[in-house]
């Protein structure tokens, strides 16, 4: 369970297996542990790898009251610091944004993307950055999120469903919270990154839940960038690799059979 300094970050991440590095990148009050079943399903065949993002997990908290470091820049510093030059990469909602923005920088570089639970809005004006958000309750522990689950799940599968709060709720990212951070997302920036996503040319598998919000999106992603591809599971939410785990790595297992 190491740590390694990542631009000044004191990143912690965890890995698995041996052979082509495949990172995982999470989303956003999320943490690298929440890949648990990507890594059974595929340390068998890959070296997974997830990280926790600055202000999230275990990593170290950025200085209060400034802006958060480029989460690209922050994979780019990952990957080097681990010498990773080609990767696999897939990553969530906010995972998948970083993801995407690196693979605009690095149109080739990748022998496979997937990113889930993201893509690019039609409307450009719906790119732009959220404004910072107001602290939480001081009494707050256990993080709220939203319609990233089911109350399907809640009742089928608690003990799943309790896990998610529980691996989310770290103090680095309470303390964030607490305190929140200006998000920053530069070079490319959302306005910059449709035009430069269809540039991509590393082979891309575009996963997202037939009940997230992000479909649209998904689906325009899939339209911008050639020959990648699109799966939508039925009845899947936001965090549709955590609650239908087993569609999500069939999938990009299929995908990575033929491309990685």
């Amino acid at each position: 369970m190491p740590w390694v300094d990542v631009n000044g970050t004191d990143v912690y991440y965890h890995e698995e297996g041996e052979g082509q590095p495949f990172v995982f990148l999470h989303g956003m009050t999320s943490c690298g542990e929440a890949w648990f079943q990507q890594f059974a399903a595929f340390r068998d065949r890959f070296r997974v790898i997830a990280y926790d993002s600055v202000n999230h997990g275990h990593s170290s908290n950025s200085p209060r009251d400034e802006p958060e470091p480029d989460r690209a820049d922050e994979l780019e510093g990952f990957l080097a610091a681990l010498g990773i030059d080609r990767p696999i990469l897939a990553g969530n909602s906010m995972g998948g944004a970083t993801l995407l923005r690196w693979a605009a920088r690095h149109p080739d570089d990748a022998i496979a993307l997937i990113p889930s639970g993201s893509g690019i809005p039609r409307d450009a004006s719906a790119a732009a950055m959220p404004p910072r958000g107001g602290p939480i309750d001081v009494e707050t522990i256990f993080l709220p999120f939203g319609d990233s689950l089911t109350e399907r799940l809640k009742e089928e599968r608690p003990v799943l469903y309790d896990r998610y709060y529980r691996i989310r709720s770290t103090a680095t990212r309470i303390e964030a919270l607490r305190h929140p951070r200006q998000r920053t997302a530069v070079n490319p920036s959302r306005e910059e990154l449709p035009d430069l996503i269809s540039k991509v040319s590393s082979p891309m598998l575009v996963i997202v839940g037939g009940i997230d919000r992000a479909v649209p999106a998904a689906e325009h992603l899939h339209e911008l960038v050639p020959d990648s591809r699109l799966k939508v599971i039925e009845g899947a939410p936001h965090n549709v690799y955590w609650e239908a785990a087993d569609e999500y790595n069939a999938a990009a297992s299929g995908f990575l059979a033929e491309v990685a």
